[in-house]
């Protein structure tokens, strides 16, 4: 990496907001250590854009390191080589730490502290990136923006649109690889008949 992008990453590392400042006082604070994970790249043409780590990638420090990974790599095409080399994708998720778990043992949404503080600065410290990989509504709300409206199903079924807009970097729509969107794919044949094609033609071309 650069001098200006190692500086950033070594920020973004040593980030305590919400720990130490968290916005809605001492009880928004965060339960436990902040660990952000993040992945900058002077070079990568592919960003994924995604919400916030999970407690497996919280506790190794490496994203997508769990079986939404899989289905995420399993979807692009791509071994898990390629996948972590930081020359061929960046990855910046919505939140940098693992937000912790609601009362019914899914994960919280994305700190609100983080993308404020850190998003801007990261995709501005990387401007050869030629596609964003929007995965969830809250990148997608970032990434779109105006034109985003409705669920994340119904941004996804627009995906044509969004990719090939010809306002900013093109951004692809995706849902949470989660395996508990499961149901979801099979309702949604074309996803997988229609969107990833497109998506891994795409994705190759920029990583090769």
């Amino acid at each position: 990496m650069s001098e200006e992008l190692d500086a950033l990453a070594a920020e973004i590392a040593a980030c305590r907001i919400c720990r130490d400042r968290p916005l809605g006082g001492e009880a928004r604070r965060l339960p436990h250590e902040p660990r952000p994970v993040a992945v900058l790249s002077t070079t990568a043409r592919v960003l994924i854009a995604g919400q916030a780590p999970g407690l497996r990638v919280h506790e190794s420090g490496l994203p997508f390191n769990d079986a939404s990974g899989d289905r995420l790599r399993q979807w692009l095409a791509v071994d898990r080589e390629t996948f972590y080399d930081s020359s061929r994708f960046a990855i910046v998720p919505m939140g940098f730490c693992f937000p912790g778990y609601d009362a019914k043992g899914s994960d919280l949404p994305p700190r609100k502290e983080c993308a404020p503080r850190w998003r801007r600065r990261a995709l501005d410290a990387m401007p050869q990136v030629e596609l964003v990989l929007a995965i969830g509504g809250y990148a997608q709300k970032w990434h779109i923006g105006a034109s985003q409206i409705g669920t994340v199903t119904e941004t996804v079924e627009r995906w044509r649109s969004h990719l090939q807009s010809n306002s900013g970097i093109p951004v692809l729509p995706l849902p949470h690889p989660s395996w508990r969107n499961t149901g979801w794919l099979k309702r949604h044949p074309w996803f997988e008949a229609e969107l990833l094609p497109v998506l891994r033609e795409r994705v190759h071309d920029l990583i090769t």
